[in-house]
């Protein structure tokens, strides 16, 4: 069997791509970072983008080990993180880095995986359908501040203050009992992540993608799951990202499709599966 992946990434609006994607022989990890809130200072001096490499890098070397669980694997990185920077940050503000986690790993015969907030792993098990995996509680929190956030038109100064109210109140109920839950400086938040275990045997694809690269889909309903992956098997994950900037710049002002952004960053992983072929992992990837 081999698993062949490849690989995109690419900035939206905003000064960093705040997204990453890591690949080792084993496993697959996808991250999206929270934008630093305008309305308080950022209780680390590193900055999101520097976390998500950081937490990214820890998780892809943890899972590397089969006899540790993905949960504890991200309870440990978010520890290990906290480390790097706890004589330079405060990390007990309420401020701080955070990131939503999916990934997956090779394991024998099984496919484990991982989802924390609302990056999406999509797997295709062929005549017996597509699953997808995605924590939306998100979404279930704030309905009033959200519903006002996507009130276009996007790019406005009206738009920017609703948006920023809502990431001010979603602010007060992450990772909390009856809120959400991201990877920032409790390492208690990975208890709270969707995982599973599927047979491997049984999976001839899969999709690990941020929200930014999953909302031709699940945001703007032009395409399927399954149209999705295949536009992903014939021409790769450069190729979803630009059909996405296209739909995109085609509601600019979210007439059409109201979001909090015009575009975000946007990272997609695709896994083919042959299950015909000689163990080896390939590996490609494409940064924009």
């Amino acid at each position: 069997m081999t698993m062949q992946v490849t690989t995109a990434s690419a900035q939206g609006v905003g000064t960093a791509n705040e997204d990453t994607v890591l690949v080792s022989p084993s496993g697959i990890v996808v991250l999206d970072g929270l934008s630093a809130p305008n309305d308080l200072p950022l209780g680390c001096v590193h900055g999101t983008p520097w976390f998500v490499r950081q937490l990214g890098a820890h998780l892809i070397n943890l899972i590397g080990d089969n006899t540790v669980p993905l949960r504890e694997a991200l309870r440990t990185a978010i520890d290990m993180v906290n480390g790097l920077h706890r004589g330079t940050c405060a990390l007990d503000q309420e401020a701080v880095p955070a990131s939503t986690v999916v990934m997956i790993r090779e394991r024998e015969d099984a496919l484990d995986y991982l989802v924390l907030s609302d990056n999406v792993l999509v797997l295709d098990f062929g005549d017996k359908g597509i699953k997808t995996v995605t924590d939306k509680r998100v979404e279930e929190v704030a309905g009033q501040e959200m519903q006002a956030a996507l009130q276009g038109p996007t790019g406005t100064p009206d738009h920017a203050a609703r948006v920023s109210k809502l990431i001010s109140v979603q602010r007060q109920l992450r990772n909390r009992p009856g809120g959400y839950w991201v990877a920032a400086t409790d390492p208690a938040a990975a208890d709270e992540a969707i995982t599973g275990t599927v047979d491997i045997a049984k999976v001839e694809q899969a999709a690990l993608l941020t929200d930014g690269a999953s909302r031709l889909v699940d945001s703007f309903d032009a395409l399927t799951w399954a149209q999705l992956l295949d536009l992903l098997r014939t021409e790769g994950p450069a190729a979803l990202i630009a059909r996405t900037r296209e739909t995109e710049l085609a509601d600019p002002v979210g007439e059409r499709w109201p979001r909090f952004k015009c575009s975000d960053d946007a990272t997609a992983a695709y896994v083919r599966i042959d299950h015909l072929a000689p163990a080896f992992h390939r590996t490609e990837s494409r940064e924009e």
